[in-house]
C-alpha cells in the first residue's frame, strides 16, 4: 500500500518541507500530520490513510476537519499559509483515492473543526463546573519548564 501511495500520492509532490510533523495551536488543540509539503503548486497538508473499503467523501468529514485543524495550527505557529489538504488513502488490494479541499472549501472545514472544537470545551467545563472543579485563569497560561 505504500508503494500505492508512494507510486500515485507523492507524484505531485514538488517539495517536502517535514514528515510526521507535530501540530499544537497554543492553548487549544494538538496532533500530528504526515507530510507537509508542496502539492501540484501549493502548500499543503498531506494525511495517510489505509481503509479496508473505498470511501465515499460523506464518509470521512473527520479527515476533513482534522486537515483544518492542522493547517490552522500551522499557519497560527509558523506564519505559513497552507492552501490545500489532501488526504491519501489506499486499500489493502492497492486500490487508491485522493481528497483535496482547498480554498473557500477548506475555509468551511476549518470553521466546522471551531464549531466542533467550541462544542468539546463546552461539554468539557460544564462538567468541570457540575463537579465543583474551580477553574482559574492561571490554569490556562502556557507552563515554562
Amino acid at each position: 500500500m505504500a508503494e500505492k501511495v508512494i507510486e500515485v500520492g507523492l507524484a505531485p509532490v514538488e517539495e517536502y518541507y517535514g514528515s510526521e510533523v507535530t501540530m499544537y495551536y497554543p492553548g487549544l488543540y494538538a496532533g500530528s500530520t504526515d507530510l507537509v509539503c508542496t502539492h501540484n503548486g501549493k502548500d499543503a497538508i498531506v494525511d495517510f490513510k489505509q481503509a479496508n473499503r473505498p470511501k465515499r467523501e460523506d464518509w470521512i468529514e473527520d479527515y476533513f476537519m482534522q486537515i483544518a485543524a492542522y493547517a490552522m495550527a500551522h499557519d497560527y505557529v509558523y506564519n505559513s499559509a497552507i492552501e490545500k489538504g489532501v488526504i491519501m488513502i489506499c486499500t489493502p488490494d492497492l486500490y487508491y483515492q485522493e481528497f483535496v479541499v482547498e480554498g473557500a472549501e477548506l475555509r468551511r472545514w476549518k470553521h466546522k473543526f471551531l464549531k466542533r472544537l467550541d462544542m468539546y470545551n463546552e461539554i468539557k467545563f460544564d462538567e468541570k463546573e457540575q463537579a465543583k472543579v474551580d477553574i482559574k485563569k492561571e490554569d490556562f497560561n502556557e507552563r515554562k519548564t
